[in-house]
């Protein structure tokens, strides 16, 4: 517990509404309820939006915060409007809750607060949660069919039994294509919710991504230069953070871009995808890639995959061959299916799901398989360790 206890006041018109804050809030230690008429300062308001015009009551919260009678503001809506949502996340709210309210995430979310409100010396080791893997999905060269493969990539790994969670990041800026791949029109991007970055948590961006059909939820590019809603390798780094305590898999579709955000992405990687195919000039990029990467310093060499798109039984460059250039071992090879792929693109359906008989998306398949087995290993191997752990620290209290 706090040494102080964390004051809430309650603004909303619903009666029962506030009930059912009450009593999530009195159930937990470390918090007092402000009376309707207490006046004074409170350090959390929780806020019931108005329908109609929610910008008035955004206006009367700021001018609370701005004057410290709030020191932090969560919101309750009727609906998970995007623009609402995105709106809220400019005045400053750290939580917004949709009704019916759920009353897990509100009693998470305020167990976050009280975290975040422990002294110096107070703070609790964090209990393990969600940590996703980051599949960064780069071309060594343009047009090899990057997006392809990550979006063929994320909607196998979604469609898998074992039902994993996943997202699919756009870093694509000038032509990030992800919603037209999947037909989907998302109403924010990235680049939208990077100004108010240190206020984005796991509620915001739930609400604010689109989810296609198979249930992959999609942040798109901005897809135009604009200096304000560029991105900087510490907001991706907070907002991959973010998408990793809420996905099994974080998908990126790196483009062939390597400036500084995309390097902080290839830093954080658990895996990083090399797209390829057979020719000799796409072959000499690989090579350059790897040994670029080998200079750096990262990612390491067992953490990247190269993966030949487009394959050709008959090509003239075999697959010993292309590992000799490259000097590295080729992971999978994506058999050339043209009509499939361009009829799947026009239609804005993945591959695996318009034609998830043919040979092309058996392959993406059998790419998710191997990551999704790769995950349920690098997890038996840790409960292994933590076995082992607890085993010696028995030994220490005989």
């Amino acid at each position: 517990m706090t040494a102080h206890s964390i004051t809430v006041r309650l603004e909303t018109k619903d009666q029962n509404l506030r009930k059912s804050f009450e009593a999530i809030i009195r159930s937990i230690e470390g918090f007092v309820v402000l009376g309707s008429d207490t006046a004074g300062r409170a350090d959390l308001l929780i806020f019931e939006l108005g329908g109609d015009e929610p910008e008035r009551d955004f206006q009367a919260v700021n001018a609370l915060l701005n004057s410290d009678e709030v020191s932090e503001v969560f919101y309750v809506g009727q609906q998970s409007d995007p623009a609402v949502l995105l709106r809220a996340i400019q005045s400053g709210a750290r939580e917004f809750f949709i009704q019916p309210i759920n009353e897990d995430e509100v009693r998470g979310a305020l167990e976050r607060l009280q975290k975040r409100w422990k002294p110096k010396g107070e703070e609790e080791v964090p209990e393990p949660g969600k940590v996703g893997q980051i599949i960064d999905v780069i071309g060594s060269k343009g047009g090899t069919g990057t997006t392809t493969v990550a979006v063929n990539l994320a909607v196998s790994l979604a469609q898998d039994k074992r039902a994993p969670s996943v997202s699919l990041v756009d870093m694509n800026l000038l032509f990030g294509e992800i919603p037209l791949f999947l037909g989907i029109q998302p109403s924010y991007h990235w680049g939208e919710i990077t100004a108010n970055i240190s206020r984005l948590d796991a509620t915001f961006l739930k609400n604010i991504l689109s989810c296609d059909p198979s249930g992959v939820c999609v942040l798109s590019s901005p897809a135009r230069l604009d200096r304000k809603l560029s991105s900087t390798p510490e907001i991706m780094e907070r907002l991959l953070k973010v998408m990793c305590s809420m996905f099994d898999f974080v998908i990126v579709d790196g483009g062939q871009s390597l400036d500084s955000t995309a390097l902080k992405i290839l830093q954080m990687a658990d895996r990083v995808i090399v797209v390829s195919i057979l020719s000799v000039p796409c072959l000499s990029n690989t090579n350059k890639l790897l040994r670029s990467f080998d200079d750096l310093g990262y990612p390491p060499r067992q953490n990247i995959h190269v993966i030949i798109n487009r394959y050709l039984r008959d090509a003239d460059i075999s697959m010993e061959d292309a590992e000799t250039a490259i000097d590295h071992k080729i992971f999978q090879r994506i058999v050339n299916d043209y009509r499939a792929t361009i009829s799947a693109i026009n239609k804005g359906q993945a591959l695996v799901r318009l034609e998830p008989k043919a040979a092309i998306s058996k392959d993406f398949k059998e790419l998710a398989s191997t990551f999704l087995q790769a995950g349920t290993t690098s997890q038996k191997e840790t409960k292994r360790e933590d076995r082992k752990k607890g085993a010696k620290w028995w030994q220490l209290r005989k």
